[in-house]
């Protein structure tokens, strides 16, 4: 449908807006006094402040406690095609410079590995509110949450493969993955298929030099977890002739990374037996498959059964999913990490090294910091932190949009009790 401007402008209330004020991008259904003029949901309106003040243009939608997602705060910058080509444009540059994009072969170049694929548009943090694209090699993967960018992505979309072909990179397809319930919230239904032409949803990337199958179409949200790349790249550093304990593997992730760091055997569990599959698959594409072995199970009846059997491993990772997406479950959420790093830590041997992460947004860091401590304590292990890192540059934290952070990471070593 694309771009609508209406005539209306939502009014605050005296003492609202703090979250706009403090540089974030939403207003709360509770925040309005009222509404002047006519729109539909997902058109642009003006907000302003109880006493008129301009605040900024976004799109609004009734079905949404995230009443209005402000696009622009500039009066004399009101929705357009060509803003929106100048915010991909924007992010695709930045990820050119932070990950060093080079033309010549395609790939971005860091840290001594290659990669061709990235998060293209991170939603707020790349103002383009409720809506995210990943570029694994040549295929787009779009995941849309908000009404207002939802009835914009054709033209978002247009602008993503102008800006990549610019640069050499011409686009084969694009898979729709909005399949997410949290849609529902919006009003929306859920969505997963091909836009455009048909391809073979099993794209081959490399990301920190290692080949991976990634399923777009039936794989976790858009199909492959981007934002650990550098994570994965800094857990090489500890896995030199190490046993390796991977849990949560997802698609063997950081299992294969262990591998490629010198770790003489690497054990990868997930729940999915797809997962596994796919993580089997990646290991023999990469020559691993001796390395690494794998297993099918629950991470919460598999760490008591190896601590009961007296097994031990050099480095144990854990990469759980998030085990809260809402403020109301934090409580329980907390018991759960707490479980999992008691028995990653007393699997882990004296003098190994442990890396442990939240990928919710609602177990914050001293939440999670706390949590680890407790968990430490009730191992009766400690801890010495090497280092505590975040999600990759290509998911950008934007201060004052609190969901833009949701990555925890840390490694530390289990040092011996004295």
């Amino acid at each position: 449908m694309g771009i609508t401007i209406s005539n209306a402008k939502v009014i605050l209330k005296k003492g609202e807006g703090r979250t706009i004020k403090a540089g974030g991008l939403w207003v709360f259904d509770n925040e309005i006094t009222r509404y002047e003029g006519t729109y539909e949901n997902g058109d642009i309106v003006e907000v302003h402040d109880f006493d008129g003040y301009f605040m900024g243009y976004g799109f609004i939608n009734n079905a949404s406690k995230i009443r209005v997602r402000l696009m622009s705060r500039k009066q004399d910058n009101t929705i357009t095609e060509d803003l929106i080509r100048t915010r991909v444009q924007n992010a695709w540059d930045y990820r050119k410079h932070v990950y060093g994009y080079d033309a010549s072969d395609l790939l971005f170049h860091y840290e001594g590995t290659v990669s061709d694929s990235c998060r293209l548009i991170f939603g707020e943090a790349d103002f383009l509110p409720g809506i995210t694209i990943d570029k694994f090699a040549d295929v787009l993967v779009i995941e849309s949450l908000a009404l207002g960018t939802d009835r914009m992505k054709d033209l978002i979309l247009d602008a993503c493969k102008a800006v990549l072909q610019a640069d050499g990179i011409k686009v084969r397809g694009i898979y729709e993955r909005s399949d997410a319930k949290v849609r529902k919230q919006e009003g929306m239904e859920l969505i997963k298929g091909f836009i455009g032409d048909e391809f073979d949803t099993n794209v081959q990337i490399i990301e920190n030099g290692i080949k991976y199958n990634v399923d777009v179409e039936n794989g976790q949200k858009t199909g492959f977890f981007l934002d650990q790349k550098l994570n994965r790249m800094a857990i090489r550093n500890v896995c030199k002739d190490a046993d390796v304990f991977d849990c949560f593997t997802h698609t063997g992730s950081f299992g294969l990374n262990a591998a490629a760091g010198g770790a003489k055997s690497v054990l990868s569990v997930d729940a999915s037996d797809l997962g596994i599959a796919q993580t089997a698959e990646n290991a023999k594409l990469n020559g691993f498959e001796d390395i690494i072995s794998y297993e099918v199970g629950d991470a919460f009846d598999i760490l008591p059964r190896l601590e009961e059997e007296g097994r031990k491993f050099d480095v144990v990772i854990l990469d759980p999913p998030a085990f809260t997406k809402s403020r109301a479950s934090v409580k329980k959420a907390v018991t759960g990490y707490r479980e999992i790093n008691i028995r990653g830590l007393k699997i882990t041997k004296d003098g190994g090294y442990f890396a442990t992460c939240s990928c919710s947004h609602f177990m914050e860091q001293d939440l999670f910091m706390k949590t680890i401590k407790e968990a430490a304590r009730d191992a009766h292990k400690r801890l010495r932190q090497i280092e505590f890192r975040q999600q990759g540059p290509d998911h950008p934290i934007l201060w004052a949009n609190d969901t833009s952070y949701y990555l925890k990471f840390y490694i530390f070593q289990v040092v011996d009790e004295i």
